[in-house]
């Protein structure tokens, strides 16, 4: 593991991502054939062909940028502006997030992170006290349940064996992942376009103010697709919300402003 470090910087993260992408690499020069697919389902077929990857080399991870993110600390907590930085890695599930923000004029930073199994989420302010840092089962199962949600965003990840689908209809698929002792699942919508739309499960758990850990249904969503210069179509738009009995609570909610591969 490397997220012992006593910060969560980005100087410690860019480490981090430095030494993960090394040990990330898919078969040199290999692209995305449709022969490729033929073992997914037809909706994700549909997906990965309309948004233009078909001809376009196997990414061994994504790189995705946000700005200006509203994100909300709990229905009681503050609400910020963040700059959120993402990492998800294909030939093992890995993701990596950076978040840049203030609290009261002073600096937080954040990192979101799974790797060999164990997830966790950290909290600084001012570069040098940390204020949260959660990890455990619940934590490691919501990380993975996050990262089967990110998926489609690196195809690449929908062809290792650690994921399994079940073809539900024309516009959902059922998806299954598991990792590190831990299984997640959910739900993928798409669109007529046949562009991912929406993923909902009940795998993550949310943290109530007594520090109990408590499985609330959640979806992420996404839209206003646009196309790269590359003739590759992404999302601009992405949410992440939790659906209490009471009503949804939308706590993430951003613009993608970038999006790379294999850098």
């Amino acid at each position: 593991m490397v997220f012992n470090s006593v910060f969560a910087n980005e100087e410690h993260i860019q480490k981090d991502i430095r030494s993960i992408k090394e040990e990330n690499t898919i078969e040199e020069k290999s692209a995305f054939w449709a022969e490729d697919l033929n073992d997914l389902p037809k909706p994700i077929q549909k997906y990965v062909e309309k948004c233009g990857y078909i001809g376009k080399p196997k990414m061994n991870w994504v790189c995705m940028k946000y700005e200006d993110v509203d994100f909300k600390q709990g229905k009681s907590g503050p609400s910020l502006k963040i700059d959120y930085t993402q990492y998800d890695f294909a030939t093992s599930p890995c993701r990596m997030a950076f978040i840049d923000s203030s609290m009261f004029g002073v600096p937080f930073e954040g990192y979101d992170y799974y790797r060999d199994g164990k997830g966790g989420m950290k909290g600084v302010i001012g570069k040098l006290i940390t204020i949260f840092h959660q990890t455990g089962p619940e934590m490691d199962k919501a990380c993975l349940a996050t990262y089967l949600a990110e998926s489609l965003f690196a195809p690449s990840i929908l062809l290792q064996d650690f994921i399994t689908f079940e073809e539900i209809d024309d516009y959902h698929v059922k998806a299954t992942i598991t990792y590190g002792g831990q299984t997640a699942s959910g739900v993928f919508t798409f669109n007529e376009n046949y562009e991912y739309t929406s993923f909902t499960t009940n795998d993550r758990a949310v943290s109530n103010s007594d520090g109990t850990m408590e499985y609330v249904p959640w979806t992420a969503a996404c839209g206003e697709y646009k196309e790269s210069e590359s003739g590759i179509k992404y999302p601009t738009t992405f949410s992440a919300t939790w659906n209490y009995p009471d009503g949804d609570f939308t706590y993430f909610d951003g613009e993608i402003k970038e999006v790379a591969y294999n850098e």
